[in-house]
Formats: structure tokens, sequence, C-alpha cells
């Protein structure tokens, strides 16, 4: 027995196996194993640089056979991870990869829970340099947060791992703001890599977006964690919190998919060819061709702007007021490029939410000047945070100074259509902001010889003819719009309603159709009479005892589609003479009647989908029983709401630099550009050569030299030595060549 207890001693590997056949019969050989690791622990604590080798395989040795004996190893998960947090610095890289490494092996094994394993490996982000365990330790956390959510939603752990993140950026929110800027910019990281520098919150924002990115988290707490992140007073935090919000994708760090390019395809198919050929390489071949066909496309893909999560800001007004808050207080610390960051995102905030932050606008005018850097981001940020429930009072002097600034004959014809592309973008979203005296000079600029200036001027001038003619002189108001004014059609002045909302637009076709799925459910739409009104009174009697929306579904039975309709008014008369509601809601409704659906049930996103679809059909039917292009064009605006819906907001909702600067000359291209459009132009052909006289013939071959003769221009021909020489021989030269001549062909016969 004490021999074979010294000979598994001096052979770790080869206890673990046995141990794990049966634990029981080598627990004292264990037991030993580690009062043997508890010794070297303590004395590892003081001296690290001592025995840290067999320290390293004691520790192996236990976490692999960890799960055998769970009541004397309980404290030894502890162990490694106090002896991580607590003595990181003075640690050597093997031994902090070994220990981070058997963390993950006892989480594998479920001996210690995800949130044990993520309390330990969140500080050691921040902390550690080198690159490999940072990657490791990332991917871990990541890969174990989506394994716990890939079925269903691991609430406990979400919360626990969103409380961890929240604490890490909220930890360095009392640091003062140093910005980016000359002097005041922010010194680089400190010796300790602690919270000082950010490192802790950078790496909660980039953990968020990540796991944003993936669809792990799609709620509003990780949106919220991103929003403390744009308020942090380091601006690497900062920067990339807003670009999440601006759904750019400039940092391509913060994903671990673009570390690996793919393979290379040219090399797949030359070790296709060269290596021995066996069964089955032709499918795998045929598996990483595909694998790096995707790759490439998904990474070609367009980026689009992040707008779920604008949409799950809590609070936006308050979040708006505090980016303009940080942008205006600390205007001369931040570089031009953040503050440009910042306001991309409130224009985007405020255009969103239709929000008002009035301040924004007097801070804007001083940078709206021609020979200003970024000027065209500018433009679109001021454009972007306009909406139709600003005051046109706060857009009036903008517009004034963007005519000053960019519609005068002392600038370019390319400022000329920036200035007046921004103003119609500003009174397309506004129209009242602009004046009458102003639109007029700006409209006669559609008479330019320069055409991105015309198409920017005509446009102005299109629009003022759709949302208020009566600005413009009369023979610039057009046909339709001067018909329209003369019948009395007159928009409102901001802030006034034609009249007040009495019903939803199409509500009453979800009415009959939830009517007409009730009937079905009580008895069949056969049924009727007093057996209808009975069905419905009893379905009112029973849902008015819940506590839920059936409820309100109750009371609309009240108001039957029967033949013993019933219908209150104020008169007997129109009792009388009340139309009977025809056969089929959804083709014919009647134009004088008004649903009370609204008031009666709480509309969920689902109903006003329905909603949509039964719109859909009710056009459709219209235009097949001859409804005309009216109908057409109904239902040409209802798809494309329906596409909206479905897709999320579209491009056009946000604007771009393009629609600033318009239509410009083409720039020559430069040796990249045309170096791609040779390229371009070659391909689906060979590579050098032509077709011409090798695949043409029967048997393929070049041209002979009497075929490339043929072809020969007459003045080649003409300069050529041959030619020459034969002009400029002399009579007995002449004949010499004929006799040879002669001779050659008296030869050829014989």
């Amino acid at each position: 027995m004490g021999g074979r207890g010294v000979l598994l001693t001096s052979n770790l590997p080869q206890l673990q196996n046995l141990i794990k056949r049966d634990p029981a019969a080598y627990k004292e050989e264990f037991l030993q194993q580690w009062n043997h690791y508890d010794s070297i622990r303590q004395i590892f604590q003081i001296n690290p640089d001592e025995q840290a080798q067999h320290f390293r395989e004691l520790v192996s040795f236990i976490s692999q056979v960890a799960q055998c004996y769970p009541k004397e190893t309980k404290d030894f998960p502890s162990h490694l991870s106090t002896l991580l947090l607590e003595n990181y610095g003075t640690l050597t890289p093997d031994t902090r990869k070994t220990l981070v490494q058997n963390l993950v092996m006892l989480r594998n094994k479920d001996v210690i829970t995800s949130i044990e394993l993520l309390k330990s490996l969140f500080p050691l982000l921040p902390r550690t340099t080198s690159s490999t365990l940072r990657s490791f330790i990332r991917k871990t956390i990541l890969s174990d947060i989506r394994t716990a959510n890939l079925r269903t939603k691991n609430h406990k752990l979400n919360r626990a791992v969103q409380a961890m993140l929240f604490t890490m950026v909220e930890r360095g929110m009392d640091a003062e703001v140093v910005g980016d800027k000359g002097k005041l910019r922010s010194a680089g990281p400190t010796s300790d890599k602690t919270a000082n520098n950010g490192e802790d919150a950078m790496w909660a924002v980039i953990l968020t977006k990540e796991l944003w990115r993936k669809g792990i988290w799609t709620d509003a707490k990780p949106v919220s964690i991103v929003a403390l992140g744009c308020f942090h007073p380091v601006m690497k935090v900062q920067s990339a919190s807003i670009h999440f919000f601006l759904g750019s994708d400039d940092e391509k760090e913060d994903s671990d998919d673009e570390e690996d390019e793919g393979p290379d395809v040219r090399a797949l198919h030359h070790r296709r060819e060269v290596n021995k050929k066996r069964r089955g390489d032709d499918k795998k071949l045929q598996k990483q061709l595909n694998a790096a066909k995707k790759k490439k496309y998904n990474k070609n893909a367009p980026t689009t702007p992040n707008f779920p999560a604008l949409q799950l800001l809590n609070d936006p007004q308050t979040f708006a007021e505090k980016l303009y808050d940080n942008l205006s207080r600390y205007d001369k610390r931040f570089s031009l490029e953040h503050k440009i960051l910042i306001m991309q995102l409130l224009s985007r905030v405020m255009g969103a939410h239709k929000l008002c932050v009035l301040s924004f606008y007097t801070y804007i005018v001083k940078y709206l000047a021609y020979h200003q850097l970024r000027v065209p981001s500018i433009l679109v940020a001021l454009a972007q945070s306009v909406h139709d429930l600003t005051p046109p009072d706060a857009l009036t002097p903008v517009v004034q100074k963007l005519a000053a600034e960019f519609v005068h004959p002392g600038v370019g014809s390319e400022v000329i259509a920036a200035g007046i592309n921004s103003i119609r973008e500003v009174c397309r979203r506004q129209p009242w902001a602009m004046e009458e005296d102003l639109l007029g000079d700006l409209v006669e600029y559609r008479r330019s010889r320069d055409k991105a200036v015309t198409a920017a001027a005509r446009g102005l001038l299109q629009l003022y003819r759709e949302v208020n003619p009566g600005m413009l002189k009369r023979r610039e108001r057009g046909k339709d719009a001067s018909i329209g004014m003369s019948k009395g059609g007159q928009p409102l002045p901001f802030g006034h309603s034609a009249d007040a909302a009495v019903d939803i637009e199409g509500l009453m076709l979800l009415e009959d159709h939830l009517q007409k799925l009730r009937e079905e459910e009580i008895g069949g739409a056969n049924s009727d009479g007093e057996d209808d009104e009975a069905a419905a009174w009893e379905g009112w009697d029973v849902e008015t005892d819940s506590d839920s929306e059936s409820e309100s579904v109750g009371w609309i039975d009240v108001d039957s589609e029967g033949d013993d309709n019933v219908e209150v008014s104020d008169s007997e008369d129109e009792q009388e003479s009340a139309p009977k509601p025809p056969t089929e809601p959804e083709t014919n409704p009647s134009p004088n009647r008004t649903s009370t659906l609204a008031t009666t049930k709480i509309l969920t996103p689902a109903d006003f989908a329905l909603l949509n679809d039964l719109r859909i059909q009710a056009a459709t039917k219209a235009i097949e029983s001859g409804g005309g292009s009216k109908a057409k064009r109904k239902l040409a605006t209802l798809e494309a709401n329906k596409k909206a819906m479905q897709t999320g907001p579209s491009d056009g909702t946000f604007i771009s630099e393009n629609d600033i600067l318009g239509p410009r000359k083409k720039a020559k291209a430069d040796y990249a550009e045309r170096i791609a459009s040779i390229e371009k132009g070659r391909e689906g052909r060979e590579k050098y050569g032509s077709l011409k006289g090798k695949k043409n013939k029967e048997s393929p071959s070049s041209s002979t030299n009497r075929e490339k003769a043929r072809n020969k221009p007459i003045m080649m021909i003409l300069s050529s030595g041959a030619v020459r020489g034969k002009k400029k021989a002399s009579l007995r030269e002449k004949q010499q060549k004929l006799r040879a001549h002669i001779e050659r062909a008296k030869k050829s016969y014989h």
C-alpha cells in the first residue's frame, strides 16, 4: 500500500485517471495530495516564484477530480479566485493562465455557477496585459452568457451580469472630464490598470455591445448601460457608447468575429490539386468554400443605424438634455470630431422621439459656416434634429444664418447647393420656419447654370408647392397648387389641428373581424336572433368576472352585428331610418359609422398589425371591383407602411451627407479607382489573349504571318523596308530576282 502511494504521488495523471474510475477507493491518496496542495498554496502566497510549476500541476489535478469530492473541495474555487483577484500583479503569466483555465473547467463540470465564474473573470479584463489571455476571458464570458440564454432567457444570470456591468461603468462617473483636446487631453493608461483611465467601463460597454449585436440581450437594460457610458468622463468610453447608438462599425476591435478572416480560396483549391485525393475531400472543400462565401457576404453587408436601441431609451428627454449639457459645458475640452459625434446622437434622439432641446439650435449656429471643418456632418445633425413639433421661432434664425453663410454670389456652386439642400431638409420637417421673402430669393436659383444648384432650388420649390403654396409667387405655384388654393385648401398654422381625432381609420374593419370570430366561437355565423343575443350576454356575464382585457371584449358584444341590432341615438327618427349594416363590412363599410372599439379595448401592437392587414385586404377588393387609381395609391401606401413596420424605420428617417451635398460633378479617378475599373472590365473573360484565330478553327492555333499581313494598314506596308527596297532596285537586281523566281518555280514541279 505504501509503495502504491509513493508511485501515485509522483504520477498525478495516473492518479487522476484512477480517481475518476473509482473515487471511493482512492480517497486517501487524494486527501494526501490535497494537504500537499494546501501547504504549497500558503508558501506560494508568500513567494510566488517558489515551486510555481508544481503548484500549477496540483491545481490542474484537483480541478480535474473536484467533482468526485465536492465536500473536500468546496473551498477550492474560492482559493483560485482569491489568488487571481488579490495577487494578480505578482503572478507569472503561466500561473495566471492556469488559474483562469481551471476556473473555466470547474464551470464546465458544474462545480461552480456562471455567476461565480463571471464575478472572477470580469475584474481581470481591464487588468490583464496578455492579448491571448484577454481574448480567452472575453470569449469565455460571451459563450457562457450565450449558452445560458440559448433555449430560454436566463433572467437571473442576466440581471446579475447587467448589475456587474452597470457597476463597472458607474464606478468612474464621479471623476473629472479631461477631454481629448490640447493640454486637457487625458493621460495614458495607469500602471495599476484600475478604473482611473476607464478600462472597467470600456470593457463593460464592449461586452454589452457584443451581447446586443449577437441578439442575446435585446431589452432596455443593456441600452441603459451604454446610455450611462455616453456621459462617462473618459473620452474613449463616451465614443464607444455613442457609436453604439449611431450604428456605426468604426471600432473593429470590439468584435471577435473580425479576428478570423476566413480561409484563402486560392490556397484551398491549390491544396486540393496537390495533396493526395481522399474520399470526402470534395465535400470538405465545398463546405469551406461556402463558409468563406457566406463570411464575405456578411462582411460586405451595409450597416444600419441602431434604431431599436434609440427607441428603448429610458426617459429620452432627460437623456437629450444631459447630452446637450455635456456638449455645451465641455465645449473647450472636446475635439471637433467628438463634438460632432455628440451632435449626431443628440439630433437622432430628438428626431426619433420628437423632443425639443431649443438651446441646441442656439449652440449649433456658431458652426454654420462654409469654411467650417466637417460642415456637412454638422448640417446633417441640424436637419435630423428638426421635426413637426419644433417651434418655428427657434428655427427661423437658423434658416436665416444658413442663407446668409451659404447662399450668396461670393461662394462656389457646391456651397450654394449644400446651403439650399440644408434649408430644404429643415423646412421639410418644419415648413413654417421659412420666411416668404427669403423663399422667393432662394427659388430664383433654379435658373442657375450649375446642375446641383438648379436641382436644389427646384427641390425647395416643389416642397413648398406641396406643403404651403401660399408662400410662393403666383407664377411659381404650379397648376395643382393653384387649383387647390382656389378650392380653399390652405395649410393650418403651427400648432393648429383641423379637427379632433374621432376614430382610427379602418378600426371598424378590426371590430367586425373580432365580432365575426366571436360569433364563430359562440355558435357559428348562421346562428342569429335570440340565440346570438343570449350567447353574447352570457359571454359578457362570464368575462366581467375576470380582471384581464377580456372584460373590454365583453362590452363589444353589446353592439351586436346580428339581425336584432340595437343602436343608441339621441333621436328616435334616426333609429327608425338607420340603415342595416352591410353583410361584408370589410369591402363596403358605412361612412357614417364610428367604431367604439378604441374606447372599450386596449389595442396592442398585434391588433394594429391585424388592422393593417385588414385594410390591405379591403383595398385589394376595392381595386378588383373597379376602384380606380385612387384605390391603387391607397393600397401602395398601406403596403409601404407594412413593410416599414416589419423592417423598422427606413433609411429615409435619418439623412446622410449626400442628401446635403446633392449631385456633384464626377471627380477625377485616382490610381486605385482606375485599377478597380480595369479589373471590373476583365470579369468574365479569359486572361490575356483574344479568341481570334485560336478557337474559331477546327484545330485551334495562332494566326499565321500571311493572315496577319492581310490586315496590315496600307501606310505601314508602303513604309516597310521591302517595299522601299523594290522601288530603289536597279534593272540588274530586278532581272536577278526574276531569274531566281523562275528557277524556283521549275524545281517545284520536279
